[in-house]
């Protein structure tokens, strides 16, 4: 049986991964708090590590996995950019969930757009208190406008399908472009120019690290709704917090945020939130926030419980591991 301590568990976490362990023969042992330099000593006597987002995998936690014998760590993410890849080459194997289903990422994305487009969510405060004025809850037309996306991945693609299913108009940016995929691609300023949305599907890289700031929102239309379902720091928040105060942005929909580690996923309702930056964007009229949530689908909590645990399995009984992230291709 292999032994597994899992991080940063919630009670959706265990629901799929408790389903399925006995099939992949792993004894589970879950963990509440985040992997970081303070946790990874609870990894002892354990084989592997599944980790999540939000975990703090740096140099030092590794060296001290790796001293108590951890053998692989396991993301149940796509994304690593938490993850000191290059420290822990030729120490300890990392693998990741590639894809768990990007429509659950590509339809929250769209619904939060029309949920701030056409206050759904203000309407229903309203109406609960027998409130059933129409004021200020006026919208836009998804039809005929121009969506901006960038990133031509799966949940980019599976979102410029949505859109295009509102009859809109679809510039895309990528650098490595889908051949054969049916969009008009364009530089990435001539999309900030001519775009009336854009919405970000692009992983987080040195090259798209604050792609959204205060000289790229300059060339954007004036009135521009931003969207950001992949990961907080493809946008400079204080350059989006000030555009918002501006008015050159009319409404951001934010999934994540750059310094979300320590507050999202967490009950903070109670506490004093420290984060100034954060605290003016959620205080925004025209701006709405969930947490972190776009995966939270039945069906992608599947898929990554699953590809998980054949991750595992695949590692200790000598399989290739097709979803291996190497030193070499993280660059």
């Amino acid at each position: 049986m292999i032994r597994v301590c899992f991080y940063d568990t919630k009670p959706y976490d265990r629901i799929f991964f408790d389903e399925l362990k006995e099939a992949y023969e792993v004894e589970i042992e879950y963990f509440e708090s985040k992997l970081n330099q303070k946790t990874a000593v609870l990894a002892k006597g354990f084989d592997a590590a599944v980790a999540f987002v939000n975990d703090s995998i740096d140099s030092k936690t590794i060296a001290i996995l790796y001293e108590n014998e951890i053998k692989l760590i396991a993301m149940r993410c796509a994304g690593y950019n938490n993850v000191d890849v290059k420290a822990a080459a030729g120490k300890i194997p990392i693998v990741r969930v590639p894809a768990y289903s990007p429509y659950a990422v590509a339809e929250h994305a769209i619904a939060l757009l029309l949920t701030l487009n056409r206050k759904t969510h203000r309407a229903y405060v309203r109406t609960r208190d027998f409130n059933f004025s129409l004021n200020e809850l006026v919208g836009f037309d998804l039809h005929g406008k121009t969506m901006g996306v960038v990133g031509t991945g799966k949940i980019g693609r599976v979102f410029i399908d949505i859109c295009k299913g509102f009859g809109m108009n679809i510039l895309a940016y990528d650098p490595y472009p889908v051949k054969d995929f049916d969009v008009s691609y364009v530089g990435f300023d001539e999309l900030c120019e001519k775009s009336d949305i854009i919405s970000l599907h692009c992983p987080l890289t040195k090259d798209t690290f604050h792609v959204i700031n205060k000289d790229s929102i300059k060339r954007m239309k004036d009135g521009v709704y931003i969207i950001n379902t992949s990961r907080g720091a493809l946008i400079d928040s204080e350059d989006l917090l000030n555009a918002i105060k501006d008015e050159k942005i009319g409404g951001a929909c934010l999934d994540v945020y750059e310094e979300e580690t320590e507050l999202f996923y967490e009950d903070m309702s109670y506490k004093i939130i420290k984060d100034d930056v954060l605290s003016r964007i959620i205080s925004m009229p025209n701006v709405i926030v969930s947490s972190h949530q776009a995966f939270l689908t039945e069906e992608a909590l599947y898929n990554i419980a699953e590809t998980t645990l054949q991750n595992i399995e695949h590692y200790f009984t000598n399989h290739v591991l097709d979803n291996e992230i190497s030193y070499k291709n993280s660059k």
